[in-house]
């Protein structure tokens, strides 16, 4: 199922989630905008992942001097996933 994000806070705009008909696997991650060539390793890092592993490796990441980071945002998204179909 698709499962679209958008961000807050950071350069990316949109995330682009496949996650498997359990609701329990990403398949697939797009980042739309953003730094790319970090984004697409991040995304082939995360296919395949369970949605809790991911959430509890990327969640709290900063960026520089902000509050946030296109991983934490990752970890936002998937949790906000998580709360919608659970």
């Amino acid at each position: 199922m698709e499962y679209r994000y958008r961000t807050s806070g950071v350069c990316s705009t949109e995330m682009i989630f496949d996650i498997d008909e359990d609701g329990h696997v990403i398949r697939d991650l797009k980042v739309m905008n953003g730094c790319n060539g970090n984004l697409k390793g991040i995304a082939a890092l995360v296919k395949g992942m369970k949605i809790e592993d991911v959430i509890e490796r990327l969640e709290g990441i900063k960026c520089g001097f902000k509050n946030t980071s296109c991983p934490d945002q990752i970890s936002k998204a998937l949790a906000h996933f998580l709360e919608e179909n659970q």
